[in-house]
C-alpha cells in the first residue's frame, strides 16, 4: 500500500499563489492578512484533511532568547560586519547571540550546530562552510520546531529562507569596470567549484566578457582551495611568469586580490598601468593597501540586519516551513588599483 504524501503549508501556498509564510499566518488569521486570503486558506486546508506540523505548532514554549550565528571565519571583515549587524538588530527584541566559527570545515561547522542545539538555541544562522554541500545536519534543527536561516555562503538543498547578494551582478559589474578602463586580458582568481556564489561571480566575470567580445582564456582562471593571500600570490607568480600573460586581474576576494598586488610590486609591475586589479568584499584593508584596492561591497552588516530580522520573525511567528530568499544589491567601490584610463604615469 502506497502512503499518501502529507499535505505541507508549501503545497497550499503553491496551489493559491501566495507564499508559506502567507499561508502560515493566514491559518492563524493574523490581522496582517486579507480576509478573502485566510477564508481561501483555511477551505483549503480542510477540504483536503491539511494536519499542521506537530513540531511547528507546538513551538517551544519557553525560549531561551539565544541564537546561534554560525560563520566561516570570525577574524573576516565581512563576516564580522554581519555579525555586528546581527547583534544590533537581536539586541532590539531582547535576544543573545551565540557566535561559533566553522574554519570552513565541514567537521567543525557539525560541532558547532551540534554545540548550538545542546544549548538550546531558539534558532539559527549561518553562512555554510567551503565543504558543506547538502546541510543534513541543518535539518536536525528544523526537526526540534527550531528554524534556520541562511546567509552568503548557501546551499540549495536545504529548504530554508536565505539572504545573499547578487554576487552574479557584483561580479558582472567589476569587470565591466575593467573592460571600460581599457583592460582586454582578465584573469580570474576564483572559488572552489562546488560552492554556490564563488559559481555566481564566475558566470557574472564570463556574461561580462562575453557581452564585450573580449577573450576568454582557460589559462587565466584559477581555482582557489583555501580562498588565501598565497593563493593570490602564486596564481599571480604563475600567469605573469606564463607566455601569455594577463593584464588583469579579478579576484574572489579582497584577501586574494592583495596577494596579486603583493607579487605585482614585488616583481616591478605598475599597478593600475600595466596591470588593473579588482577584489570583493571591500575589505577595510581595501582603502589602506597602496594602491588602493577596487572591490564590490556586500553590505556585510545590512545582511546580518536582515538575515536576523528575518529569523527572530520566524521565530515568533513558529514557522519552520518558510522559503522567501532575499538578495541584495553589491555596490561597486572604485579605487587606484583599477583606474588604468586616470593612471597619471
Amino acid at each position: 500500500m502506497i502512503e499518501k504524501k502529507k499535505l505541507t503549508l508549501k503545497d497550499i501556498a503553491k496551489e493559491l499563489g501566495i507564499s508559506v509564510s502567507t499561508a502560515s499566518r493566514a491559518l492563524k488569521e493574523h490581522p496582517d492578512i486579507a480576509k478573502e486570503t485566510i477564508k481561501a486558506v483555511k477551505e483549503y486546508a480542510e477540504a483536503h484533511h491539511y494536519v499542521p506540523n506537530f513540531l511547528a505548532v507546538n513551538f517551544r514554549k519557553s525560549r531561551t532568547f539565544n541564537i546561534g550565528l554560525i560563520v566561516p571565519e570570525l577574524v573576516h571583515h565581512f563576516f564580522s560586519t554581519v555579525i555586528s549587524g546581527a547583534i544590533d538588530e537581536a539586541k532590539k527584541y531582547g535576544y543573545n547571540v551565540l557566535v561559533s566559527q566553522s574554519n570552513d570545515l565541514l567537521k567543525d561547522e557539525k560541532v558547532a550546530c551540534r554545540t548550538m542545539l545542546s544549548s538550546s538555541v531558539d534558532g539559527l544562522l549561518i553562512s555554510i562552510s567551503n565543504e558543506t554541500l547538502e546541510g543534513e545536519h541543518l535539518q536536525d534543527f528544523l526537526s526540534e520546531g527550531k528554524p534556520v536561516v541562511q546567509f552568503d555562503k548557501i546551499t540549495d538543498h536545504l529548504n530554508t529562507p536565505k539572504v545573499t547578494v547578487d554576487d552574479f551582478e557584483g561580479a558582472y559589474n567589476a569587470v565591466n569596470h575593467l573592460i571600460k578602463q581599457g583592460y582586454k586580458k582578465i584573469a580570474h582568481i576564483r572559488g572552489r567549484k562546488n560552492v554556490k556564489n564563488a559559481n555566481e561571480r564566475y558566470e557574472g566575470y564570463l556574461k561580462a566578457l562575453k557581452d564585450h567580445h573580449v577573450e576568454i582564456t582557460e589559462n587565466w582562471v584559477k581555482s582557489c582551495s583555501a580562498i588565501s593571500e598565497n593563493e593570490g600570490y602564486d596564481f599571480a607568480k604563475e600567469m605573469m611568469e606564463s607566455a601569455n600573460p594577463p593584464d588583469s586581474f579579478f579576484c574572489i576576494t579582497d584577501l586574494v586580490a592583495l596577494g596579486v598586488i603583493r607579487y605585482l610590486k614585488e616583481a616591478k609591475y605598475e599597478i593600475p598601468y600595466q596591470i588593473g586589479v579588482m577584489g570583493f568584499s571591500n575589505w577595510k584593508l581595501a582603502e589602506v593597501v597602496s594602491p588602493g584596492l577596487s572591490s564590490v561591497d556586500q553590505h556585510g552588516y545590512d545582511m546580518g540586519i536582515k538575515a536576523m530580522k528575518l529569523l527572530i520573525e520566524l521565530i515568533q511567528n513558529q514557522d519552520c516551513e518558510n522559503e522567501e530568499t532575499i538578495e541584495l544589491k553589491t555596490k561597486l567601490v572604485i579605487r587606484d588599483s583599477s583606474l588604468k584610463k586616470d593612471f597619471i604615469k
